[in-house]
Order: structure tokens, then sequence, then C-alpha cells
């Protein structure tokens, strides 16, 4: 797994320490379907599958979480919005945008995912890829493009199931 020394990766400008690592290290957990999304986001880019395995949905998730092939590095989270998904709710929805880079280019996956809560615990239950595109380009590839963690499949075919 990758160390944080600085600033969560999630965006919200705080350290690491008092961000999502309390969650990481199940001392917290989030209290809001938009606190899972930005606390999933650095657990991708610091490689922590057990925590995204954890936080997934029991019958939606896959059966492993595989980053060794992953050549991507997360750089950025930006929150679009978010529909529910308060303490109080049991479902939300939060678009995002999720900047990499890959092979020295710079790339944007735009995502809308969904959220449950069970047993008052928030989990990931699924999202649609409405785009990946190279920063800079307006195409519109979706679910159709190159998958981020370098597999060399379709996003659809890979971790887009």
């Amino acid at each position: 797994m990758i160390e944080v020394k600085e600033n969560c990766l999630c965006g919200s400008e705080k350290p690491y320490s008092s961000c999502c690592q309390p969650f990481h290290q199940h001392i917290k957990k989030p209290s809001t379907a938009k606190s899972l999304m930005r606390s999933r986001f650095s657990a991708y880019a610091l490689h922590n599958s057990d925590y995204l395995f954890e936080t997934w949905v029991k019958a939606k998730r896959p059966k492993e979480i595989n980053f060794s092939k992953d050549k991507a590095e997360w750089t950025k989270l930006e929150i679009i919005k978010t529909k529910k998904g308060c303490e109080n709710d049991i479902k939300g929805v939060v678009e995002f945008k999720a900047y990499y880079l890959l092979d020295n280019e710079e790339y944007v996956m735009h995502e809308i995912s969904r959220f449950q809560k069970q047993s008052d615990q928030w989990f990931y239950l699924d999202g649609l890829v409405n785009s990946v595109s190279k920063i800079g380009q307006t195409e519109n590839q979706g679910r159709n493009a190159p998958c981020s963690c370098g597999s060399g499949k379709k996003f659809k075919r890979c971790c887009g199931k």
C-alpha cells in the first residue's frame, strides 16, 4: 500500500491522518455517502483493496480486487453533486470526477455512484461511468474506454462489471 504524508488524496484538504485514515483503520465509519465516496477514492489511490472490498455491498462486490496491473496514479477527486446520502438517509447518489495519470497523460473519469446504508453503515452499491477522457479532449467514451487499471480491456469488461 502507498503511504500518504500530506493532505488526504480525497481532496478534502485535511491531513490524511484526520480525514480518511480513521475510516481505513476502522476507527470511524463514514456518516454520509459522500464521505464514503471520498474514503473509497483515497483507498483506491492507495491500493487498499481490503477497505474497498469491505465497503462494497456484498451482493455486488467482485470476488477480488487486484491492483497488480493498475498503472494509473489517481491524483484528484472532484465531487460534482450528491443526492440524498445524508446521515438519516438509507440511499444516496454521488456524482464525481476522478482524475488520474496513465503513461504520463492525464485522464478524467466521470461517474455516478449509488450507495446504500445497511445496519447503520454506508456501502458502495454500483456506479455508471458517463465518460473517460484524456484531459483536453472532448471525447466521451464511457464504458467502451480502455480501463484505467491498465489491463488492456475495455472498462465495461474489466472494472466496470
